[in-house]
């Protein structure tokens, strides 16, 4: 059987064999029903509540999920996999009800869990195989998708080995196979890049980053690793002690950056702060000749450097103001919740 790297991108999960040119329309197209979207849903384990009242739609093609320790980030991803029942309000998926089309949707979704969920003495192509066929895929189906999806994740090789002789990398990667070899439209995946050494995170940061872009397969992402939702994600969800505390489309937040302006100027300011004023500028001035700059809609940064050119005045520095997704999550943590 000879396979290339990429046919289970191609086969197995019918994505193209590059990314195309021209947009997916139908990624944030409100028309078509969202990735998730949460109807008051809460869940809760004997009298504690673990989830309350999550209200909000998901249509990334990327999703983030964040959250402290015990904020119900697993919980929600269980609870979405049918795994708790709601107790109350309830979620869709696609369109599809978690409880009352919990069948369909199990079709339709892939799960990497962040544990070891091996079968003893199993290979990696039995194990793949088996968790294909378990998504529906008939047997000889599942195992042609299985060798794919293994020498994919790059374990084409070692795809006869047992389980129990891989690394922690090669584990990880196994059970990404896994959560792939059946075509989802959508894969959970939880913490993906854990324990890995630099150059596996990379590996398995450019397989997600691959099939994000494909935009036949959507993802949800939960992880501690603030840097690998950022990489990857362009919507996150922060939960904290099970209520929503922030909803944020990262596209939109860099597109917002790009209006606010740090500048340090060399000469005489006042008549270039009077100029700003006139554009609509709004501003603030330090002691050491340091701006603030809130750029109006439709005035660019080259019209900064016509009115430091008029007014005979130095930009030394210019740069964009950046909230990483750091000073995002840590508002978050400060400030109390705000909803979708």
């Amino acid at each position: 059987m000879e396979l290339s790297e990429h046919s289970v991108i191609r086969k197995s999960m019918a994505l193209p064999a590059a990314v195309p040119e021209e947009p997916i329309k139908a990624q944030m197209a409100y028309s078509e029903p969202p990735v998730i979207d949460l109807h008051g849903l809460s869940v809760s384990f004997g009298r504690r509540q673990i989830l309350k009242n999550l209200r909000g739609d998901l249509r990334g093609k990327a999703i983030g999920l964040l959250g402290p320790n015990g904020a119900g980030k697993t919980t929600l991803i269980h609870t979405l996999l049918g795994f708790h029942p709601p107790s109350a309000g309830t979620a869709q998926i696609f369109g599809l009800d978690i409880v009352n089309e919990a069948k369909e949707i199990k079709a339709l979704i892939g799960y990497m869990p962040e544990r070891d969920s091996f079968i003893a003495k199993m290979s990696a192509v039995h194990f793949v195989r088996l968790m294909g066929e378990l998504s529906g895929l008939p047997s000889d189906a599942a195992l042609e998708r299985a060798h794919e999806a293994l020498f994919y994740v790059g374990l084409g090789e070692a795809r006869y080995r047992r389980l129990e002789t891989y690394s922690l990398g090669m584990k990880q990667l196994a059970k990404l196979a896994q959560a792939i070899v059946h075509g989802p439209k959508l894969i959970f995946l939880d913490e993906p890049t854990n324990g890995l050494d630099p150059p596996a995170r990379l590996r398995m940061i450019k397989l997600i980053r691959e099939i994000r872009d494909s935009g036949h397969a959507q993802i949800v992402l939960s992880s501690h690793l603030l840097l690998d939702v950022e990489e990857c994600c362009d919507e996150i969800l922060i939960l904290r002690d099970g209520q929503i505390a922030v909803y944020c489309n990262l596209e939109e937040e860099r597109k917002s950056n790009r209006k606010f302006l740090m500048l340090e100027t060399r000469g005489d300011h006042g008549k270039f702060v009077e100029a700003l004023a006139k554009l609509g500028c709004e501003y603030a001035m330090s002691a050491d000749h340091r701006l603030k700059i809130v750029l109006q809609e439709g005035i660019e940064v080259r019209d900064l450097y016509r009115l430091a050119d008029q007014t005979k005045v130095q930009l030394r520095r210019l740069s964009y103001k950046r909230d990483s997704l750091e000073d995002i999550f840590l508002r978050a943590m400060e400030n109390g919740y705000g909803g979708l």
